[in-house]
């Protein structure tokens, strides 16, 4: 196998809105992009693969920290995907300009609002929009350093983006 020369991954950031007003967020935090989620990159870039017209934002309310062997079948029993928000569907995840290696949605944040007290513990992006579904490309998922409260109202707004870097 030859040398690994490049990096790619997701950095998060979360914000808890009452009212509008933001009273707690948490410091970016880097993702784990699992094996499905590296060969299908490669396979889409290098092979012609399929590619998903869009992606996804879920939160997990479960103690779990993501493995590189996560799939979202295991993803949704091992971390318990919060589905306690009004959207219909998981947000979808808005990407904005592709720049010096690296795009993020910070033009349009996916938003939950919660019906729930609830803790949230991480995210992930997939290609499945329903909530709770278990099928589809796990592309990203993270666990921020401290978990995040949230209560019946609250807005989370998830900022994500991806960086390739080149060693």
């Amino acid at each position: 196998m030859m040398p690994q020369h490049a990096k790619i991954g997701f950095v998060y950031k979360f914000e808890v809105l009452d009212n509008g007003i933001v009273v707690a967020e948490t410091e970016f935090a880097h993702n784990l992009m699992p094996t499905v989620a590296l060969n299908h990159a490669l396979d889409v870039l290098l092979k012609a693969g399929t590619q998903y017209p869009n992606w996804y934002c879920g939160l997990f309310e479960g103690n779990y920290t993501p493995i590189a062997g996560a799939t979202m079948a295991t993803l949704i029993t091992d971390a318990t995907e919060c589905t306690a928000y009004s959207e219909t569907t998981r947000p979808i995840f808005t990407s904005g300009t592709i720049s010096g290696g690296a795009v993020d949605n910070s033009a349009s944040k996916a938003e939950f609002t919660f019906t729930a007290d609830k803790t949230i513990y991480g995210g992930f992006i997939s290609s499945n929009n329903v909530k709770g579904a278990n099928t589809g490309m796990l592309l990203s998922a993270v666990r921020p350093a401290s978990s995040v409260a949230v209560h019946t109202g609250n807005v989370l707004r998830v900022t994500a983006g991806l960086t390739l870097t080149s060693a």
